[in-house]
This record gives structure tokens, sequence and C-alpha cells, in this order.
């Protein structure tokens, strides 16, 4: 993840957290994605709706670090200063000043920049404060106090890693401050070290060449050749490397021995500086040498490669103007929602692609691109976001319809329901239930199919008192004729069926007494549960009636919500085209500039081979001249 830098790290150096409000886990979801506008966004609703109770610290950093992301150092710094005067501890302080003070720098915004970094204390870690004296001393660099930046770079004491860059640093403020002998001994030390990276690689080249460029500004050509060698010829800084080992050559009285580098770097493509110097410095120690025709066949060839070069220069700027370079590096690195941290990788094509090195090499040029790029993703937004609007319109008027529709049927059904009535049956059970506790009447728990039972020995009993009777009851003797019990009477003596008549009745007292408790327990459950659902019934009833009286006033806000932010984002939309072709044009300033100015040393250079082919004829027309004098003589 390629949050090693400003803001994402910001919120990734603090210990590990349980995170313990969903919102604030869903925002990290889009943080660790990489998707940082989303992200932001999410975290705002958030926050404006009160969602992260236990994170509020922690979302501020988050916010601020993402503010950083995408360049907004101002709004970040007023969110690190609220976090400061509410007292945030002292380490999160110091972090959000460092990274302040980063985002700044790389902005080229100086002053603030050092008045961030110089508000940071003594609570940062130990590889935070190593980047923190080297921002520091590159501060201080900027406007030119090197004293102090190597005072500053002083501190560091490793030899490794990040520290190598603060001890270049050193090594040039040494120089530049009037201490070459400190600064030339630490450079040639970090131009020796063993590197196992690229990135060290460079880093040596670099100090190498800082000595060699150095050495020939002071005269000592022997000592420059020595770090200039030390150079890789497959480097990013071998051309100048070979153009300096050549001069180096030139000064020492050597011409022969200069035409090996820059033979060599005439050879490449004439894109770069040095290969476009290279291409005069070779026929002028060809005629250092007296090799003038080679060195006449050589200025003409640079003067034609100039003038093929400088109508390349033309086409680039052409494609240039007509967005082509903007729209290619568009296309070839998608990415959206990176903010501060998007890189190019890619170059578009265009017809001459070698240009663009000296382009996209230009801070400037980076910095402005990405403003263009999120300008368009935030125009996309826009028009995403209109969009939107349009379905949420379109589904308010759903609502609207469908709740009209569906309030009569409702109003139906909450008539039907009477829950005072409800209410009332709940009481009267509940009189009955405590009654039934206060007597331990087992009875009034039975289930369907023991009341049945019951009813049936009550019917029994009757009979078997009535048994005896001369004048037996009509109905009596007719259920005689129906019922299953009336057949053992039949066919059992009058004392035999009284015992059984008297057992069953037993078993079946004895059952309702000994499920009694359970049962009893049972039925207060039930009985909590009916209020739980009368309860319920009753806010349902009144949930619907605040809904009849205030759902229709809730569509209206919301229909002025979506009318509001539409005009908001109408209204927005063409300030942001007007920013985009602004800033557009703007990059494509800084691009042609940057190709002007090859244009403009490709003619410094063609009058400089133009002079010198004027100057090797004058030569040969005096030479012919002297020589016609002294044979006429």
């Amino acid at each position: 993840m390629v949050l090693a830098a400003c803001g994402a790290a910001l919120a990734k150096d603090p210990p590990q957290r349980v995170v313990k409000a969903p919102h604030y886990g869903d925002t990290l979801f889009y943080f660790y994605q990489t998707r940082y506008f989303t992200a932001v966004t999410n975290l705002m609703v958030s926050q404006h709706f009160e969602r992260l109770p236990t994170h509020e610290d922690d979302a501020e950093i988050l916010r601020g670090g993402l503010y950083l992301s995408y360049g907004l150092h101002k709004e970040a710094g007023e969110i690190f200063a609220q976090l400061i005067e509410k007292g945030a501890p002292p380490p999160i302080r110091d972090r959000a000043w460092f990274y302040l003070a980063k985002i700044r720098y790389q902005r080229g915004l100086l002053a603030e920049a050092e008045d961030a970094i110089n508000r940071i204390t003594h609570w940062l870690t130990p590889e935070l404060e190593e980047e923190r004296i080297l921002l520091k001393a590159n501060l201080l660099m900027a406007r030119e106090d090197y004293a102090d930046a190597a005072k500053e770079l002083e501190q560091v004491k490793s030899k490794t890693g990040g520290a190598l860059y603060a001890r270049f640093n050193l090594g040039v403020a040494l120089i530049k401050s009037g201490d070459t002998a400190r600064g030339t001994a630490m450079l040639d030390e970090l131009g020796k070290v063993p590197a196992v990276t690229d990135e060290y690689r460079s880093l040596r080249d670099k100090a190498n060449l800082a000595i060699g460029f150095s050495a020939l500004q002071t005269n000592q050509p022997e000592q420059a050749m020595a770090s200039l060698e030390r150079v890789r010829l497959n480097g990013m800084l071998a051309n100048k490397a070979l153009l300096a080992s050549g001069w180096a050559s030139v000064a020492l009285k050597q011409p022969k021995a200069a035409l090996v580098p820059w033979t060599e770097l005439s050879a490449r493509e004439p894109v770069d500086a040095a290969v476009l110097e290279a291409k005069l410095a070779v026929p002028y120690a060809f005629a250092e040498l007296g090799a003038f025709g080679q060195a006449l066949d050589r200025y003409k060839d640079a003067i034609a490669i100039f003038e093929r070069e400088n109508t390349d220069l033309d086409e680039s700027i052409t494609a240039i103007r007509s967005g082509k370079l903007l729209a290619g590096l568009l296309e070839r690195n998608p990415g959206d929602e990176m903010g501060w941290f998007w890189n190019i990788t890619e170059l578009p094509e265009m017809p001459h692609a070698g240009h663009l090195a000296q382009v996209l090499a230009q801070h400037e040029f980076q910095e402005a691109f990405k403003n263009y790029r999120d300008l368009q993703f935030l125009s996309r937004n826009l028009t995403h976001w209109q969009e939107s609007l349009g379905a949420l319109n379109d589904m308010l008027v759903n609502r609207r319809t469908a709740f009209k529709e569906r309030l009569p049927l409702v109003q139906a059904k909450e008539r039907s329901l009477n829950i005072d009535a409800l209410e009332k049956r709940r009481d009267q059970a509940a009189n009955d239930l405590v009654a039934a506790e206060l007597d331990g009447d087992g009875v009034a728990l039975a289930d369907t199919r023991e009341r049945d039972l019951l009813e049936r020995f009550e019917r029994v009993r009757k009979l078997l008192e009535t048994a005896g009777n001369k004048d037996p009851d009509p109905e009596v003797e007719a259920a005689r004729h129906q019922d299953f019990y009336l057949v053992i009477v039949r066919e059992t003596t009058q004392s035999k069926l009284v015992e059984r008549f008297r057992r069953v009745a037993g078993a079946l007292t004895w059952q309702l007494s000994d499920a009694f408790a359970g049962r009893l327990w049972d039925a207060k459950k039930s009985l909590r549960e009916i209020d739980n659902g009368l309860a319920e019934a009753r806010e349902r009833d009144a949930a619907l009636a605040r809904a009849q009286s205030e759902e229709p006033g809730r569509f209206d806000q919301l229909g002025a919500r979506i009318a509001e932010l539409d005009q908001r984002l109408r209204a927005m939309t063409p300030g942001v085209a007007t920013l985009m072709a602004e800033q557009q044009q703007y990059v494509q300033d800084l691009a042609v500039a940057a190709l002007e100015d090859q244009k403009d040393r490709l003619a410094s250079y063609g009058t400089q081979a133009r002079f010198a082919v004027a100057q090797i004829y004058d030569r040969a027309r005096l030479a012919r001249e002297s020589s016609n004098a002294n044979g006429q003589q």
C-alpha cells in the first residue's frame, strides 16, 4: 500500500485499537482499499450524525490525514490545531504537525512547512525523527541557510537506510556553506558505500556526481575524474557524469581522452541536455587535436541533429496543446480516489515520447497534473451525484404514491383492532390467574382435554346421584344411551361404578394439582408476552398516528432537500468545468514551457555550432592565404 507518506501513515502510526463503532469500521474498509474519497465522505457523514462515539479523536486524525492526501493542508492544519486545543496526546500532536509540514513542503509552501515543523517537540518515533531532521534541513537549504542545515543533519548518527539521504544533504550543505573539505569527504564516503537497491545506488551516483562537479568548479580535475568514474553508465545520472568526465579530461589537457566519454554520450538519444552538449563537445575535442575536417563534419552533423530535434519538439508541443498528453496520461494511468499518493507509471503514445522525461520530471508539473486529475474525478462525481438525485426523486414519488394507496388499508386494519377490549380481556385473565394462584386452583389451569374430562365427570356424577330415583330425569335417561360411561353404568353394579368414578376423578384431580406450579409459571410467562404484545401494539398505533400526520411533511422536507442539493450541484458543475479547463491549460503550459526551454537551448547550441563552423572555415581560409603568400614569395 502506498501509504508510507503523509495522511495515510498518520492514521496507521498509532497502535492498533479495537474498532467499536461499525461506521468507523466501514470508513477504514474503504481507507485500506485506497478509496480515500469514499472513505472521507463516509467518515464526514458518520461524524455529522454522531455515529462514532468511541472514536472521535481517531476519526479526526484520519480525516486530517485524508485531507492531506488531497493537498488540503489548510483544512488539515485546522483539524490538527483543534485536536491540540482539545488536549490531544503529545505523540498524536507531533505526528500531526510532522505530516502537515511534509505535505506543505511537497506543495512548495516552504514558510508554512517551516512553521509546522517548528511546532514539533520530541514525541516522534526514531524513524520519523530522522525524517523530521531531513525535512528541516531541506527547508533550511531552500532558503540557503546551509550552516544551520548542516547542524541539523549532524544529529543523524546512523549510516544506513534513510540516514544516507541525511548524510548526502549534509555533505552538500557543508560544501555550500564553505566547508568544502568536510563536505567532500562525507560525499566521498557515501559514494563508496555498498548499495543493494536501485534507490541507494542512485543516491551513491548522485554523491559521486556532486563531488565531480564540485571538484571541477575548484579546478581539481583529477579528483573529479576519480569520483565520476564511479557513476554507473546505465544510471539516471550517467549522461551528466559522462559530460563532466570529458571536461575533466580537457582540464587535464587530454582532449583525446575526452573523446571517449563524449563519443559514448553523443550516440545516445538527443533528448537530454547533456547529450546535446556532447554533440558540440566531440567536434570541439577534434578541433583541439587539430582534426579540423572531422570537427567540421561533426559540427555539421550536430547542426542537422539540432534542426531535426527542433522540428520534433514542435510536433510534441502541438500534441501537448491538442490535449493528447493529458488524455494519454489519464488513459495509461487509471485510478480513482488516489489523491496525493497517485503517481505516473506509464507514458502515453506521443510523437516523441522521449521529450516527456524532462516534462514529467518537474515537481510542479506532477502536482499540477494531480490537481487536474482530481478535478476530473470531482466532475465525474458531480455527474454521478446528479444522476443519484434523480433516482432519489423517483423513489420519493413512489413512496408518496405507496403511502397514499396503503394508508386507507392500514387505517381500516387499525379500526378493526380494538386494543382497549384486548387490554380488558388481559386484565380479566390476570385477575383469574391471581385468584387461581391464591386458591391453588389447578382446575383453573386445566387444558382443553382436561376440561372436557371434567365436564364428562360432572355428567357422570349427576347420573350417579340420580341413578336410584324412581322417576329419572328424561334428559339423564336419554344420555344413558349416548355416553360411554352410561354403558358402564348398565354393565356394572352401582357400588363398583361409584368406586371407579371416585378413583378416576381422584387421578385427574392429582394430575391437575401436580401440574399446577409449572402451568402457573407458563401462564405468567404468557401473560408477560401478552403485555409485551399489547405494548408493541400501542407503540405501533402511536407510530401510525404520527406517520399519518408527519409523513407528508417528511416527504416535503426530503423533496426540498433533494431540490436544494440538485441546485447546489448544478451551480458547482460549471465552476468545476471552468477550473478543469484552466488547470488543463496550466498543465499544458508547464509542459510546453519545458520544451520551449529545450528549443531555446537547441537554438543556442545551433548558434555555437555555426560559429564554430565559421571559425574552422576562417582558419582554413587563412591557412590557404598564408600558403599562397609563402608560395609567391
